[in-house]
């Protein structure tokens, strides 16, 4: 009799192993159109990403004597403890201007297909050296920057250590490169959604999963998908209908400023939604402030559909998991000035 119970038993193991695992539908359906934010540090094209330069990097993000008037640092606009972004609808930069645009997140910014609303800057590095040199942002130069630091022997020993070949590091292109360096290992691995994504059908609840079905099914994971859940194409704002002026100032043409094809006004790259939940206010204009909302419009502007409540519902928890593990960063500590250091410009 035991020798029976034994063979059944077998049996049952035998056949459970035989038998084709059932894919759940939702999960496959997403693992084609998403995938899951990796836990090591990608590999960033014609820059190896070192512990020094990361270190470098960190310090000059910080910094914010990389500004003419030396009170605006990259961490100003692009906050790491608020989602990667500050905490207005655009940036104020020098001599209290207000920028254009919302600022973009620096968070998984270089899954991105290009930086910038408008994709004008193919890489973060060419990004990086953007805010330095406008007026409107950090309003210093490439010489200015260099100046600042070549004066601090703190600095000059840290770039040192992240370039040794070379003879004089403290340039403009390794700046960048130092700050590219550091803004890589900004990634947001480990949200519910990516837990989903690597086969745990429980990390999201019902209502999760139904706005991720919604998501999909309503044509939103079209222009939102890919590892950053966006970023990696443009497409036009306003595809059905153009949201009202405040959301879609007529001034700002998105990628037209950048191609001079008129196929391109109003065009923008699709904003990479992880993290969204941290990051009001929505859209490049930064004028809507609550997630349901943004979702609203985008139904309406992008999709020609009005959501019921119940559907917005859904999408926001959806969106929700996409939060991730935000970087723990600990603050540096900058090389002190020296009587060479050029003095603030107002």
């Amino acid at each position: 009799m035991k020798r029976l119970v034994l063979c059944a038993a077998s049996l049952v193991v035998f056949m459970s192993a035989a038998l084709p695992v059932q894919a759940d539908d939702l999960m496959q359906a997403a693992q084609q159109r998403f995938k899951p934010i990796p836990s090591a540090v990608p590999a960033v094209k014609g820059n190896a990403i070192t512990h020094e330069k990361v270190e470098l990097g960190k310090m000059l993000f910080f910094d914010p004597r990389l500004s003419a008037s030396q009170i605006i640092s990259c961490n100003s606009c692009h906050n790491l403890g608020t989602g990667g972004v500050d905490a207005g609808p655009t940036s104020i930069g020098h001599a209290w201007q207000k920028g254009p645009r919302r600022a973009p997140t620096v968070f998984n910014a270089v899954f991105n297909i290009a930086q910038f609303w408008d994709g004008r800057a193919e890489d973060l590095k060419a990004q990086a050296k953007g805010p330095m040199q406008a007026s409107v942002e950090m309003n210093a130069t490439p010489t200015l920057v260099e100046t600042t630091l070549s004066s601090m022997p703190g600095y000059v020993e840290q770039f040192k250590k992240a370039f040794p070949q070379e003879a004089s590091p403290v340039t403009f292109d390794n700046i960048a490169k130092a700050l590219e360096a550091f803004e890589a290992t900004l990634i947001t691995p480990g949200s519910h959604f990516d837990q989903f994504l690597e086969g745990d059908a429980n990390a999201l609840n019902a209502q999760e999963k139904e706005g991720l079905k919604l998501f999909m099914d309503k044509g939103c994971s079209a222009c939102h998908n890919g590892i950053n859940v966006g970023g990696e194409a443009y497409f036009p704002f306003g595809v059905v209908a153009k949201p009202g002026a405040d959301i879609l100032p007529p001034d700002d043409k998105g990628r037209f400023a950048v191609t001079k094809t008129a196929s391109d006004e109003y065009v923008f790259r699709a904003g990479p939604l992880r993290n969204v939940a941290l990051r009001a206010p929505y859209f490049h204009s930064g004028q809507v402030w609550s997630l349901k909302q943004a979702v609203a419009i985008m139904g309406t502007s992008q999709l020609g559909q009005k959501l019921t409540e119940q559907e917005e519902n859904a999408i926001v928890a959806f969106l929700q998991t996409l939060t991730g593990e935000q970087p723990r960063i600990e603050l540096p500590v900058l090389p002190p000035r020296t009587d060479a250091t050029p003095l603030p410009k107002q």
